[in-house]
């Protein structure tokens, strides 16, 4: 079916930055401006994560499970330059950044995760920690590492997850809801970043942890986490000054040229807007790690749903009227509460008709066998003041030969506008005016 290849989603799974690193002063950068970078899929052969042995039905399958495991992940954190992008491969419905601390820089691929805030990585002396495929950080050949104390700033945006050592350093222990956890010293070094120009950046005196004690369901290709949250230990608030908070995205469908790749930009090269583009409230909610809009309802065809949120109590976002669904680069499939998926679900059964098929993997309610892109109805997300109008590609894929399903689920607590609904979508966050915009964008044409 035209437009529903599965190479379409496996631009969600994660990605990294491929930058090359040359020292370039953080005031040369303010002047001179560029950070860019090439996203290029897991699943493409140019991808160090590239493995042949599994199908593409394989790797779909454990991105779908991750996009339902990942709310837990969400409830346990209860995240003149002209640019600044990155380059992205997929791993398994992560984005993987590859940054550099320390002097000499030592680079890492860190998990880039919009719902988590403080940037970490694997240190030496190791007391427990994952397999990697790169070398541990040692802070000891680092010439600007420096631990940080208990009194200052730095440690107490930790809250309860910080605490002092008996030399009175900052301690720092993240836990998650996938079972994985992190703790040790909180510490500054100098962080470097690629540039569009192919002129990094060095940023002196980046807070970030140490990690001593590491574990859970990272992989051997990361060392660690870099926090895209809204929170002030996050990369993006610590750059603040370099890049005025703003951010975007441009995912690329990658069922396209595989030498054609996304890109992400920060700084004035993060701003979206122009013709067709809308913009949506960022709401003030805890913690504020998280990027939450505001829903209002969704439309199939011309008929409008108003949005039904969650009722259920202990649920983080029960009975909100602003800030009702958090948006989320990191997870593949949109989460929707049940009550308000099941009327949606019927409202799209019944605009494409014919008799739906069982998902063998019984991961989603509404599948159908050979569906054409013509049957599929327009379904546009009603956010304040933002109509972001879905294609098929951002609202079903194929799951395996002939089996296509509708590609949002229900959830008991935590709504997810995920990343398979932006794909096509320049989706630009900026801190400073609290907004997040939409622009229907070609991304295989985006610098």
């Amino acid at each position: 079916m035209e437009g529903f290849n599965l190479k379409f989603l496996f631009c969600t799974l994660a990605v990294i930055f491929f930058i090359h690193f040359s020292g370039l002063s953080h005031t040369e950068a303010s002047n001179k401006g560029g950070f860019s970078t090439d996203l290029i899929s897991r699943d493409s052969p140019l991808s160090p994560f590239y493995n042949p042995s599994e199908t593409q039905f394989d790797r779909l399958q454990k991105a779908f499970h991750r996009s339902i495991s990942r709310a837990n992940h969400f409830k346990a954190n209860g995240v003149s330059t002209n640019s600044i992008q990155s380059p992205v491969i997929s791993n398994n419905g992560e984005y993987l950044m590859n940054i550099s601390l320390g002097t000499p820089p030592v680079s890492m691929h860190g998990i880039a995760d919009t719902g988590s805030d403080l940037l970490w990585r694997q240190c030496k002396p190791c007391d427990s920690c994952y397999e990697q495929i790169e070398p541990i950080f040692d802070p000891a050949k680092s010439k600007t590492y420096q631990i940080l104390s208990c009194e200052g700033k730095s440690c107490s945006n930790l809250g309860g997850q910080g605490g002092c050592s008996d030399d009175n350093t900052c301690i720092y222990s993240y836990s998650y809801g996938d079972g994985s956890h992190t703790s040790g010293d909180l510490a500054v070094d100098t962080l470097t970043i690629g540039s569009t120009t192919g002129r990094p950046v060095s940023v002196p005196k980046v807070v970030f942890g140490c990690g001593h004690n590491n574990g859970g369901t990272f992989e051997l290709h990361g060392s660690g986490l870099v926090g895209l949250g809204g929170g002030p230990l996050s990369m993006i608030s610590q750059l603040r000054p370099l890049i005025g908070g703003r951010f975007s995205y441009c995912l690329v469908p990658l069922g396209n040229d595989p030498s054609v790749s996304s890109k992400m930009h920060f700084g004035s090269r993060g701003i979206v807007s122009g013709p067709g583009a809308v913009s949506t409230p960022l709401a003030s909610r805890q913690p504020d790690t998280f990027y939450y809009l505001t829903l209002e309802s969704m439309s199939v065809g011309s008929k409008k749903l108003a949005y039904k949120g969650f009722s259920k109590v202990g649920s983080p976002l029960a009975d909100a009227d602003e800030g009702n669904i958090i948006i989320d680069s990191g997870t593949t499939l949109t989460l929707l509460p049940q009550d308000f998926y099941g009327t949606l679900e019927s409202n799209v059964a019944s605009a494409i008709g014919g008799k739906p098929v069982r998902d063998p993997n019984n991961v989603f309610s509404l599948c159908y066998s050979n569906l054409s892109g013509s049957r599929i109805p327009t379904i546009t997300a009603h956010f304040v003041g933002a109509d972001v109008e879905l294609k098929p590609l951002n609202t079903f894929v194929q799951v395996q030969e002939g089996l296509f399903c509708f590609a949002m689920i229900p959830v008991s607590d935590l709504a997810i506008f995920g990343n398979l609904a932006q794909m096509n979508f320049l989706v630009g966050y900026d801190l400073k005016s609290r907004t997040v915009s939409f622009k229907p964008t070609d991304c295989t044409k985006i610098d």
